[in-house]
């Protein structure tokens, strides 16, 4: 029961998503400092490609479970799946990606295995002959350790917290068995806003941050809202880079705003801890309260007009004292 189990879905045909790389790097790192072996378990419709993406990683099995019926998210079919690979694998450690679909059944398969679960997790570690595992709480201002001594112990990680698993190669997978239970639903699509239109995007490499000064008078004494929401929509469309905001810019009350924001997109002290590789804020003063959110974010540039904002002050890697109306739309010429 001491091996550690990597479990994370598959999409058909398709390579592990960068997200469940870093899971399998987090479960790969603690295996080996805890002498164990790793199993890397797969649920799908075919996982093959996903198989072989990480073939690599030196994993001692390729266990894998697919079914038609895989294809899709659905609780039933991807928990009973979960627990066939678990019983197979003999394991004490469950290590999975923490994204929408785990997240829908992770303390399912828990309860099944007689285990407990853990979620959100940002660290694993192995200390004094125990498993410890790194949480944050209170909006990301409070980070706490934890040990269990229940087995097995279903961990699922957060995207942006170790480096992702590079590591390719063909290899066999094992098949492993399980009863397909009866459903009651039926998937007959996926509604979803185009590729382009989505603005939230966590697998980004970047993140642009916009703040209240997009809305106020500019250096004419008049707004330009409009023309705020089509440079920060063209860089976003050139870039694939997320969105964010302040709350002050979420929360303006003047005659207009930007009609793409919403509260989703708040970055902060009361709002969303993003985990973006760079992030650059415009018009946004970088003050304590905003500034939490970019806690975690590792390269970090700022554009404002007041050479003596919070940015300024050792919250920014790169300050660029300029108008940033002026700063983007330079930088959308250059991209072309």
């Amino acid at each position: 029961m001491n091996n550690v189990l990597f479990i994370a879905p598959a999409e058909s045909g398709r390579p592990l998503s960068r997200h469940a790389r870093e899971a399998l790097a987090a479960a790969k790192g603690l295996a080996d400092v805890m002498g164990q072996k790793l199993v890397v378990g797969l649920l799908g419709d075919d996982v093959q490609a996903a198989a072989d993406s990480v073939g690599g990683c030196g994993a001692s099995a390729f266990l894998v479970a697919q079914d038609p019926a895989l294809a899709v998210s659905r609780y039933a079919t991807d928990v009973a799946a979960a627990e066939a690979l678990a019983k197979k694998a003999q394991t004490g450690v469950i290590v999975a990606p923490a994204d929408t679909r785990v997240s829908r059944f992770a303390a399912g398969l828990a309860q099944r295995l007689d285990g407990v679960c853990d979620t959100q997790l940002t660290g694993l570690a192995y200390k004094d002959g125990k498993v410890v595992a790194t949480r944050w709480y209170y909006r990301q201002r409070m980070v706490a350790d934890l040990t269990r001594g229940e087995r097995p112990w279903v961990l699922t990680v957060m995207p942006g917290c170790f480096d992702a698993c590079q590591t390719d190669g063909s290899v066999s997978v094992e098949a492993v068995d399980f009863q397909v239970p009866e459903t009651r639903t039926e998937v007959t699509g996926i509604e979803a806003p185009p590729a382009d239109e989505q603005t939230i995007r966590p697998g980004a490499e970047l993140l642009l941050v916009a703040g209240a000064g997009w809305m106020k008078k500019q250096a004419d004494g008049a707004t330009h809202v409009d023309e705020a929401g089509s440079i920060i929509l063209e860089y976003l469309d050139k870039t694939k880079a997320s969105l964010g905001s302040s709350k002050s810019l979420v929360d303006f009350e003047g005659d207009a705003v930007l009609p793409f924001l919403t509260h989703m997109h708040q970055i902060g002290q009361t709002g969303a801890t993003p985990r973006h590789p760079k992030g650059l804020a415009t018009c946004c003063h970088g003050e304590e309260p905003h500034v939490v959110g970019w806690r975690f974010i590792t390269e970090r540039r700022a554009v404002n007009l007041d050479a003596g904002c919070g940015w300024a002050h050792g919250k920014a890697d790169v300050l660029y004292v300029a108008d940033a109306f002026e700063v983007m739309k330079k930088v959308n010429e250059l991209l072309g």
